[in-house]
């Protein structure tokens, strides 16, 4: 479980730094301007640090699974080895996903007023500055986003298996006791999905909205999760915890 932690603190962590320098250059110091090729920076690191965090709740949501069905195995089903394996080969897959994003952006021609609607750089924004053919960038923004929803639904399947277990324990207690463990990481895809769909939906079906709402919702998105997520599994996790505690308030010799 650590181990997926720090998984999400990192993919928390490459979030924040992808996106706070523009963020912060623009709100603190009013820089409306960012070089092509530090925009296209941006834009890669952004997006593949967003389908990591997908990826990582989705195999923390298994890991979640195998702790309640399993639990006399789960040392045996989740060694070390194989968490790391896992997490160099998400890593692989995202960074193999993402890479082609730029290149895409890189090949069309812009000729439209060069204003991003965002505070940062997205492939989805870029894009529509360009007055050339730019159906392979939609077609394959389309893929990528996919990955997303396919961890979503990864994750929805792993909870319908979770609750069938929960049900199937004789006791209320430890019903509770066992769904209580999954509580800090349904918190987290609901901070990860919530902004990030509602951001979709306005998007799509309330363009008319003041440009102001969808710069909000998107910073939301992008910077909510990694302030939040330290704060619940800090709350929810007793070792964690005990540690920062320990840490704050130390014991007098």
């Amino acid at each position: 479980m650590y181990y997926f932690l720090s998984m999400l603190s990192i993919s928390d962590l490459g979030l924040s730094l992808s996106s706070l320098p523009t963020t912060l250059g623009l709100f603190l110091f009013s820089v409306h301007e960012i070089h092509a090729a530090a925009c296209f920076a941006q834009e890669f690191f952004i997006h593949l640090f967003t389908v990591t965090e997908a990826s990582v709740l989705s195999v923390m949501a298994f890991d979640r699974h195998v702790a309640i069905h399993n639990p006399l195995r789960y040392s045996t089903i989740l060694t070390s080895s194989r968490v790391i394996k896992t997490g160099v080969l998400l890593t692989s897959k995202n960074v193999l996903l993402i890479l082609p994003l730029p290149f895409l952006l890189q090949r069309l021609i812009c000729c439209h007023q060069k204003l991003l609607s965002h505070s940062y750089c997205l492939h989805q924004d870029v894009m529509k500055l360009a007055c050339s053919d730019n159906r392979v960038n939609v077609v394959y923004g389309l893929f990528a986003a996919l990955s997303t929803i396919l961890d979503l639904l990864f994750i929805t399947f792993s909870y319908i298996m979770i609750l069938k277990t929960v049900l199937s324990i004789a006791t209320p207690r430890e019903q509770v006791k066992a769904l209580n463990t999954c509580i800090s990481h349904i918190c987290a895809v609901l901070i990860f999905y919530a902004p990030m769909l509602s951001a979709a939906m306005l998007h799509r079906f309330a363009r008319d909205l003041s440009p102001l709402i969808h710069i909000l919702m998107a910073d939301v998105f992008l910077l909510v999760p990694p302030l939040m997520n330290p704060i619940v599994y800090c709350v929810k996790t007793r070792q964690i915890r005990e540690k920062v505690m320990e840490k704050l308030c130390p014991k007098r010799k």
